[in-house]
């Protein structure tokens, strides 16, 4: 949300981070149930002007039932009478509705001009993901789902543009007092959509059925004894759940995915509520909506509960399967402690389940006795005690309960909450710290180095390296901000091995450390004391490491988060340079990413060899922020733009994939082999490539 006001140059907007913006409008009047703003926006005020401007790194405008035009630097347009919409992006977007005519010029600033005081609506929008208010509410289960109800205020629309991210806002904070309070601003914001889930009075029936009450917009009660049950009374819906662990993730995909359909299938200049940067596209799933006999213009006009019913009535189980898997599963324990983190949860749209365990099989924990190889000195190793989850769907997983497990990462509430400390409105470079504290591994040092100077163009960094620290020392580096801290040495039970002794992260006040990687033996326990005082996410060891395999997962990690990859993902494919894959662990907020570069993002390809010179090749995209989103492989074999979680699959000749690696800035798994794209392209283009083995001959 953003807070504005009317000052004497205009209006003036700061959104939750701190990032402002200023319309200039030397005759500004406001005008209460003045012209409505159409679009989606954070924030939005009417008013009267002769003439506006605003600061813009870019711009469109359109008229009514138009495409967005951009407008170049230096631009100038006499535009007709009828309706037109302005849009400025930079870090607080600006919306600008009016009538023509009007003169717009684009230079330093957006400018648009009337013959006489017009009727403008102006918004507001903000790409900050933190919540911008509390709902309060006492510790009772009627509390918890008055706040689920109102988490919806985060909607900027009830349209099927609520499926695409940056049509979500972040939801309230939720937080305990003795009565509830709504403020103001949330009450008018959560939409009346006139759908309504009712639940029995349990904490895991809230907790599970949080994310599909959110996303639909209904308003949520408890009630002793009664069978869960969806309704929508004006467009006769009554849907009963037989198990919420089973019903509410599958009607959230149908309700979500359907959503989405809709959305990218109607025309551009049909979506009102859609953002200028938008453009039409056509997708391989498209087809599906005939399947299920969906009019897409139909659904998207009709009102949220018309739409769920269409949707009910859809034969959803033809296509399921066509569709992505649902990118987020958090097992969450459900308690009073949690409710705090729901909104995060909801902001993610993660599926909630219980934590439920399952047997650990003893290969999974193989003890080895190659202590002459581990990274680490012959001192004791914090040890951890593991349980394997029982997993559910989800390309990604977390564990928000007691203990420590494996294949998912541990979350923890506190990774959430430090999140908000990390909102700034500059960030010009990327703050890296880099410390030594074993000369031993000066490889991974080295190797770590040549990865950021290598994308210091892309991605500017201001890069700090330390070496042979002290105990004051590193808790001074441990204090001072920093985006990324990558650790390379040596950890005991007493903590982290420094020049002096050992540094137990417990005992240092306070961390500014945002994420990190601590590519030492046994760091878990450290790491998790890192997200207690501080950090949101970070890579940790559950016991000792190989040292010459630790040094590749710390180089392919480095690599993986420059290029804005979820530190879970970043890790999960690190791990594949080495066998011992599960002696690595993230804690915290696995979601988070470091960064976010131009170019491919955080896209993955798998390439199979036939041995005869063909290749299989499926494309897939694993950004944090991509779920409801779309993507397309820029190859002429390629089928076509797909939804992020489709994986996108085609053949080439090996020479012609490698020509297609070269011009690219990702990983690539070839055989089962971790490479980067130009490695990749080395392996698959070399004309000494044995074409049975895949082996580059010496």
């Amino acid at each position: 949300m953003i807070q504005w006001e009317t000052t004497g140059a205009g209006v003036a907007a700061v959104d939750a981070a701190g990032n402002e913006v200023t319309v200039r409008a030397r005759d500004w009047r406001e005008a209460r149930g003045g012209r409505a703003l159409a679009r989606p926006a954070d924030a939005a005020v009417s008013g009267v002007a002769t003439r506006l401007s605003v600061p813009a790194s870019e711009a469109t405008v359109s008229a009514s039932g138009a495409r967005a035009d951009p407008l170049a630097a230096g631009a100038r347009r006499h535009l007709a009478a009828g309706e037109h919409v302005l849009e400025a992006g930079g870090e607080v977007d600006v919306v600008v509705e009016f009538d023509g005519p009007a003169v717009v010029e684009y230079g330093d600033r957006l400018v648009v001009a009337f013959d006489a005081p017009t009727d403008v609506a102006v918004g507001f929008r903000s790409g900050v993901r933190a919540p911008a208010e509390t709902v309060t509410i006492p510790k009772t289960l009627d509390g918890v789902a008055t706040a689920v109800t109102h988490a919806a205020a985060a909607h900027r629309t009830t349209t099927p543009e609520r499926s695409a991210w940056r049509q979500r806002c972040h939801p309230p904070q939720f937080a305990f007092g003795d009565a509830v309070d709504v403020p103001a601003t949330v009450a008018a914001a959560t939409p009346e959509t006139g759908i309504e889930l009712r639940l029995p009075r349990s904490l895991e029936a809230l907790f599970v059925a949080a994310p599909l009450a959110y996303y639909l917009g209904a308003e949520v009660t408890v009630d002793a004894g009664v069978t869960p049950r969806l309704r929508a009374p004006d467009a006769g819906v009554s849907y009963a759940f037989d198990a919420l662990t089973v019903d509410v993730p599958q009607l959230l995909a149908r309700a979500f995915w359907l959503d989405c359909l809709v959305r990218t299938a109607v025309p551009r200049e049909r979506r009102r509520a859609a953002p200028a940067r938008d453009r039409d596209v056509t997708l391989v799933e498209h087809d599906l909506l005939d399947v299920l006999g969906v009019d897409p213009l139909a659904a998207y006009d009709a009102a949220p509960a018309e739409r769920l019913a269409t949707y009910l009535d859809a034969p959803f189980e033809r296509v399921a399967d066509d569709l992505p898997e649902w990118h987020l599963s958090m097992h969450v324990a459900p308690n009073l402690d949690n409710v705090a983190t729901l909104p995060f949860l909801l902001d993610r749209l993660a599926l909630v389940y219980p934590p439920e365990t399952a047997t650990l099989e003893s290969e999974e924990l193989l003890e080895r006795t190659l202590d002459d190889f581990y990274r680490g000195p012959p001192g004791p190793v914090a040890s951890v005690e593991m349980l394997k989850p029982k997993l559910r769907d989800g390309r990604w997983q977390g564990w928000l309960a007691d203990g420590t497990p494996i294949d998912v990462f541990k979350s923890r509430p506190a990774a959430y909450r430090n999140h908000l400390d990390y909102r700034r409105a500059d960030r010009e470079e990327l703050s890296v710290a880099v410390v030594l504290n074993d000369r031993s591994m000066t490889g991974e040092h080295e190797a770590v180095a040549d990865v950021y100077g290598d994308h210091a163009e892309s991605l500017p960094m201001d890069v700090s390296f330390f070496e042979d620290l002290t105990r004051s020392e590193l808790a001074a580096v441990l204090g001072d901000h920093y985006e990324f801290l990558h650790y390379i040495g040596h950890c005991e039970v007493e903590g982290l091995r420094c020049a002096d002794g050992n540094l137990a992260v417990a005992d240092v006040p306070e961390t500014n450390v945002e994420t990190f990687f601590l590519n030492a033996c046994g760091s878990y326990y450290e790491g998790v004391d890192l997200v207690e005082r501080g950090s949101v996410a970070g890579a940790v060891t559950l016991r000792k490491v190989l040292d010459e395999q630790a040094a590749k997962v710390g180089t392919a990690f480095a690599a993986l988060l420059v290029h804005g990859f979820p530190i879970e993902t970043a890790l999960r494919l690190a791990r594949r340079r080495i066998r011992m894959g599960k002696d690595y662990a993230v804690v915290g907020d696995g979601m988070q990413t470091l960064s976010r570069t131009d170019g491919d993002g955080a896209r993955l390809a798998h390439v199979e060899r036939d041995g005869a010179g063909g290749c299989e090749v499926t494309y897939e995209e694993v950004a944090a922020d991509g779920h409801g989103d779309w993507y397309e492989v820029d190859a002429a074999a390629a089928p076509g733009p797909r939804l992020c979680g489709n994986s996108t699959t085609f053949e080439l000749p090996a020479a012609d994939l490698a020509a297609l690696f070269a011009d690219a800035d990702h990983p690539v798994v070839v055989d089962g082999e971790f490479y980067w794209s130009d490695e990749a392209a080395a392996v698959l283009g070399s004309e000494d490539t044995d074409a049975k083995t895949g082996e580059i001959r010496r």
